[in-house]
């Protein structure tokens, strides 16, 4: 791994723990918010401090899935593997006429306060059903924490999920399965403990060329990851701009953290990591004559 893997912790959907060039944990643990039984703690820990990587791969993720289509790549239905997907906030939003803002709301809200996980799990199945897209894609979840993946399955906002650690483990028989017809698989966090023990099964089961995109924290570094891929025929493009917000620091001493980190990856913090906050880049990674044929700037277009 690019990291080392702390014991015990549990990498979701958006992890912010990450070990700093000192050897010293340099970021907040949010570790009590991703494994509860419903994501209301998730959304509470997190708004304080802005975060709002989804939001931005919200945009992104359709647009990538557009541009399968456009091409005549896809026939029906796209299947999206999220890696560390957590409570399924990525899929909530992808399948679904939301914003992060919206969900925000809705998971802080005090009638949400009042009810049990299951009085939530039902309210949260009408909620969704009521407002899924017709457009709407195939979601698988990947993701350690059993009962983030029990919540997100259980309101439909995957189709499949597992609960598996493949940088630990081997993947399951079923899971291996389930990927067999993935078109995009995205990574919103955890990249930094991700590796090619995760990638390489998974990879090795699809069976058509599929596409990589993932928001990664620039404290570290996706080299290795890229490697891994480079080895199954993907080139990884990184968008130099823009970056996007993370979250904003919660104190002085992460944001010592981030500037140095940043410094020491190569990268330049003014303007971002000194003043407002964690930032992520977007690397896409797919099939070299794809890359040839429209550079990842140009696929994207303007206006992110």
């Amino acid at each position: 791994m690019t990291e080392a893997q702390p014991r015990g912790h549990v990498p979701t959907e958006d992890d912010v723990l990450v070990t700093s060039p000192t050897g010293t944990h340099g970021m907040t643990r949010f570790d009590d918010a991703y494994d509860q039984p419903d994501p209301r703690a998730y959304f509470r820990a997190l708004r304080p401090w802005g975060y709002q990587t989804p939001h931005h791969a919200q945009s992104v993720f359709r647009r990538l899935l557009a541009a399968r289509t456009a091409a005549g790549r896809e026939q029906g239905p796209a299947t999206v593997l999220d890696l560390c997907c957590s409570y399924g906030i990525n899929a909530a939003l992808l399948q679904h006429d939301l914003t992060l803002e919206e969900l925000y709301e809705h998971y802080g809200s005090a009638d949400a306060a009042a009810l049990t996980t299951v009085e939530l799990e039902a309210r949260d199945r009408s909620f969704y059903a009521a407002r899924r897209r017709p457009d709407a894609v195939r979601v698988i979840g990947l993701d350690m924490a059993a009962h983030a993946i029990a919540y997100a399955r259980a309101v439909g906002l995957l189709d499949e999920g597992f609960a598996e650690n493949l940088e630990a483990a081997p993947p399951s028989r079923a899971l291996l399965r389930a990927v067999r017809h993935t078109r995009l698989i995205t990574v919103t966090g955890g990249a930094s403990f991700l590796s090619a023990r995760t990638f390489t099964p998974l990879l090795a089961s699809i069976e058509d060329p599929v596409w990589v995109a993932a928001f990664v924290l620039r404290t570290g570094s996706y080299r290795a990851i890229a490697d891994s891929l480079a080895a199954h025929g993907l080139v990884t493009e990184k968008l130099t701009a823009p970056t996007f917000p993370q979250r904003r620091f919660t104190g002085e001493r992460e944001r010592r953290y981030a500037v140095d980190a940043v410094t020491a990856a190569g990268e330049d913090p003014r303007g971002k990591e000194s003043e407002d906050g964690f930032h992520t880049a977007l690397y896409l990674s797919r099939p070299a004559s794809e890359v040839a044929d429209v550079p990842l700037s140009a696929l994207l277009g303007g206006g992110l």
